[in-house]
């Protein structure tokens, strides 16, 4: 059975040259995209209430380009000059790079990871003397202040944007062979909007470790799984999955 079919859990790209619509165009694909979770920001206002003052840090983690955007945000809702002597740590290379949409990323003091947050910590120990403000959505998970915890890192977490269910009006349509997940609030939303799911023979997808762990915990089988060594981005282990499936199916 080829696979025909597949939703994207995000926004539809603005690029014409999105590798989405490449992967559509040579695979004979229908690609639909519906983010299965929103962001909404929080607000300057409840951000104050948590008490937490940006210049008392002197690095932060970053582990989505979307606290990037949120962190930036509640910096120029504030008027906060974010001092050029700010480290900042990001889970990702590609994560990394975003910083350049605020920032002259040359001339700052910028540090990634691999792929998970196990291997950001490899890099953080070596600065343990600063202190990391951790911006992240909630709900998050656990797994980031606990390994900070566990190897003595000074840190707080600000929450600084939220992720919420989508709903699906017409669950009658709901007929992919793939399903691609970016959010661990992804997953949440399709076990809300369809709480018989079954998988069968739909493959998922999983972007991060964080959206992987999601998925085996609501008890889905994860097939695809990115970035991983051969393929940084979703689309480039789409590709990869699609090219040996349908050599399998022949």
């Amino acid at each position: 059975m080829k696979i025909r079919k597949i939703l994207v859990s995000q926004p539809e790209p603005n690029n014409p040259k999105s590798p989405y619509y490449d992967l559509a165009k040579k695979y004979n694909l229908k690609i639909d995209f519906k983010p299965f979770s929103q962001v909404e920001g929080v607000s300057a206002k409840d951000f104050r209430q948590q008490k937490i003052n940006i210049l008392d840090f002197t690095a932060v983690i970053f582990t989505s380009k979307t606290g990037i955007d949120h962190f930036f945000r509640i910096c120029n809702e504030l008027r906060i000059c974010v001092p050029d002597t700010m480290k900042y740590f990001c889970i990702t290379e590609n994560v990394a790079f975003y910083l350049q949409k605020y920032i002259v990323y040359r001339k700052r003091k910028i540090f990634h990871g691999k792929a998970k947050f196990q291997d950001l910590i490899d890099v953080i120990i070596k600065h343990r003397d600063d202190n990391f403000f951790v911006p992240l959505s909630e709900p998050h998970n656990a797994e980031i202040p606990d390994l900070l915890d566990k190897n003595g890192i000074k840190y707080s977490i600000g929450t600084l944007y939220k992720t919420i269910p989508s709903h699906f009006s017409n669950n009658g349509d709901f007929d992919y062979d793939i399903l691609v997940f970016y959010s661990p609030s992804g997953i949440k939303s399709l076990k809300e909007n369809f709480p018989d799911f079954v998988q069968g023979e739909i493959k998922i997808a999983a972007f991060g470790p964080t959206t992987a762990v999601a998925v085996e915990q609501e008890g889905l089988r994860l097939d695809i799984n990115a970035p991983n060594p051969k393929a940084p981005s979703m689309t480039m282990a789409l590709d990869e999955y699609l090219k040996e499936y349908n050599r399998n199916c022949r």
